[in-house]
C-alpha cells in the first residue's frame, strides 16, 4: 500500500465517521461554514468530487449524487472507488488532467481530494456538533498543498479570505483559518 493510499484512508475514515455521526436533526442543518451549503450539500459535494476524479481516471462521465438518496451509501461507494484505484498501481500512476494541470491520479488524490475532504470533515463536524480534531499529518500535507496555491484558492466558489490565527494557534487552527473558517 502506498503512502497516498494510507493517507487517503485516514482522511476518508474521518469524513466517514462524521457522516455516520449525523443525527436525523443534523441532516436538516441549513447553515454550515460554507455559507451557501446545507449539510446535505456538503456531503453531496465531497461525494461528487470523489466521483469526478474517478470519472477523470476512467474517462467517463461522473455520476450525479442523489441528495434525496442514502448519502452515506453514496459516499462509501465513491470512497471505495478511490481506495480501489489507489491500490491498483497502473491506475494510481495514470496521468489525469484537472484544474491543477496534468498529474498522476495518486497525486491528484493526495493533494486535492484529501485536502477537500479534510476541510469538509471539519465543516461537517462543526455543523453537527461532532469531534473537530483532524488527522495531524493530513493537516500538514493539506497546508503544504494550499500554501503553494496562495490566493488562487480564494476565487468565487473557493475559500473565503484568510483569517489571521492567534499567535499561539495550533497547526489545525492555522489550517482552518487559512481556509477562511472561524474557530
Amino acid at each position: 500500500m502506498s503512502d497516498t493510499s494510507t493517507h487517503y484512508r485516514r482522511v476518508a475514515a474521518g469524513f466517514t465517521a462524521r457522516v455516520e455521526g449525523i443525527d436525523p436533526e443534523g441532516w436538516a442543518a441549513s447553515v454550515t461554514p460554507c455559507p451557501e451549503w446545507t449539510v446535505v450539500d456538503l456531503v453531496s459535494h465531497v461525494t461528487r468530487t470523489h466521483r469526478g476524479v474517478i470519472a477523470r481516471l476512467d474517462d467517463l462521465e461522473a455520476g450525479e449524487v442523489d441528495p434525496d438518496g442514502d448519502l452515506l451509501a453514496q459516499w462509501r461507494q465513491a470512497s471505495t472507488a478511490v481506495t480501489d484505484a489507489l491500490e491498483d498501481e497502473d491506475r494510481a500512476g495514470r496521468i489525469v488532467g484537472g484544474m491543477f494541470g496534468e498529474q498522476s491520479f495518486e497525486s491528484l488524490v493526495r493533494r486535492l481530494v484529501c485536502t477537500d475532504t479534510l476541510v469538509h470533515t471539519w465543516d461537517l463536524a462543526r455543523t453537527t456538533g461532532q469531534e473537530e480534531r483532524l488527522d495531524p499529518e493530513g493537516v500538514a500535507l493539506a497546508m503544504g498543498f494550499l500554501g503553494d496555491l496562495g490566493d488562487a484558492i480564494r476565487s468565487p466558489g473557493g475559500f473565503g479570505p484568510e483569517i489571521e490565527p492567534a499567535v499561539d494557534a495550533d497547526e489545525q487552527t492555522k489550517f482552518i483559518n487559512f481556509c477562511g473558517r472561524v474557530i
